[in-house]
């Protein structure tokens, strides 16, 4: 009898809240339920016509071989010029990386620089990927608690608090999913600086840079100084920004030992990416702007709607987030009240609540490893919006 077929790092792993959400509403729906998500983190857009344009001009010319494991050299200077441009970050393209996604650029990042006896510390609520990949490396993920009245940010002196002489990198992601918060710029220089000057790696996830609302500023880190770039490796995608979360492309710039090293691992785990969405990436950092802009236009539409709605339902209140596509209401008033002989007695209750009698899907904050929320998402069209918080209403009026 064969035993331990699964190995422990990956037995230890758990699954993707947001994926296994919008598994059980996709179930829900092949039944005939008529379910409004509001789990995925997908732009609801198009991706726009002229990087459609590209990649249909890149298949006509037979561009479909093998690239370069980082990726093409006209991608890797598109990415580069974007960080000038737009971060004031000079990048060389050999401190660049194109990857199937942020996700693997993260974690790239993290096996990289992280083995066992390292640790990462990680403000939350955060990402739900962070944990497990990090736990794949060896290195042990360190969780601290971000204050709500805070709106959710980070201080100098909680990174001071919560230091310790094995953290190897700490994670900056701003704006954060699933907050929406960005880091104040007097606090991000103060704990960037402590950082760098501590020999603590920065990894900064900047996936959401361009959704900003209300006149926000998103800084990069590397652009704080020399020795905070040095201490930097920042990641994106042009997932969320352009609407091309199906084409896989993200990318990661920082030290070019450690991008050398990220390009070694991936030489032997996925290769290069699609050749096509390269030429089709290159069009969306070099080609116009105006779809993102509009599109930020139309999601702040969107979110001042969802966040007065959520605060007029009784039970839930909702901060406005200063960027991204998501609220992150506080659900603790509902705790108590029952539905169906069942009591509601955490977020993870009020998520099960919320799609069994609402028919709406929400994430649990739990799985931001930041409980009594709930993160919903409103890359939807407004009168998805409106239909969904309707049916929330209704349903939390029928509670005991």
């Amino acid at each position: 009898m064969i035993k331990n077929i699964i190995s422990k790092s990956v037995a230890n792993i758990s699954p993707s809240a947001t994926e296994e959400t919008s598994f059980l509403a996709n179930q829900l729906k092949s039944q005939g339920i008529d379910i409004i998500s509001f789990a995925q983190g997908e732009p609801d857009f198009d991706t726009p016509d002229n990087i459609k344009k590209a990649a249909i001009a890149a298949i006509k010319v037979g561009f479909t071989k093998y690239t370069d494991v980082p990726g093409i050299p006209e991608l890797r200077k598109a990415v580069a010029d974007k960080f000038k441009r737009e971060n004031g970050i000079n990048y060389e393209p050999d401190q660049i990386i194109i990857s199937n996604g942020g996700k693997q650029a993260l974690y790239e990042v993290f096996r990289t620089i992280c083995e066992k006896g390292d640790q990462v510390l990680i403000p939350t609520p955060c990402y739900v990927s962070y944990a497990e990949q990090i736990k794949l490396t060896g290195a042990e993920p360190v969780f601290f608690k971000t204050k709500e009245e805070n709106d959710f940010r980070p201080t100098f002196e909680e990174v001071l608090k919560n230091i310790t002489p094995n953290v190897k990198a700490f994670i900056i992601n701003s704006p954060n999913n699933p907050t929406g918060s960005i880091f104040e710029k007097e606090q991000l220089e103060k704990i960037a600086k402590f950082l760098a000057e501590r020999g603590v790696y920065i990894i900064t996830d900047e996936v959401y840079e361009h959704l900003v609302y209300d006149g926000r500023n998103h800084i990069s880190v590397a652009s704080l100084g020399e020795k905070e770039k040095e201490m930097s490796i920042t990641v994106n995608s042009v997932s969320k920004t352009y609407a091309m979360t199906g084409w896989r492309v993200g990318y990661a710039a920082g030290p070019r030992e450690i991008i050398k090293a990220m390009n070694n691992l991936q030489g032997h785990a996925t290769g290069n990416i699609n050749s096509i969405a390269q030429k089709a990436t290159i069009e969306a950092l070099n080609g116009i702007q105006e779809p993102t802009r509009n599109m930020v236009k139309e999601y702040k539409k969107r979110r001042e709607y969802m966040v007065k709605r959520l605060n007029q339902i009784e039970g839930i209140s909702c901060q406005y987030p200063d960027g991204a596509f998501y609220t992150f209401p506080n659900v603790t008033a509902l705790y108590g009240k029952k539905y169906d002989r069942n009591i509601i007695r955490s977020d993870t209750d009020v998520a099960k609540f919320f799609l069994n009698k609402a028919h709406v899907a929400v994430v649990p904050g739990v799985a931001f490893n930041y409980p009594d929320h709930v993160r919903f998402v409103f890359a939807k069209s407004l009168k998805e919006i409106k239909e969904g918080l309707d049916r929330i209403e209704k349903a939390i009026e029928e509670l005991e």
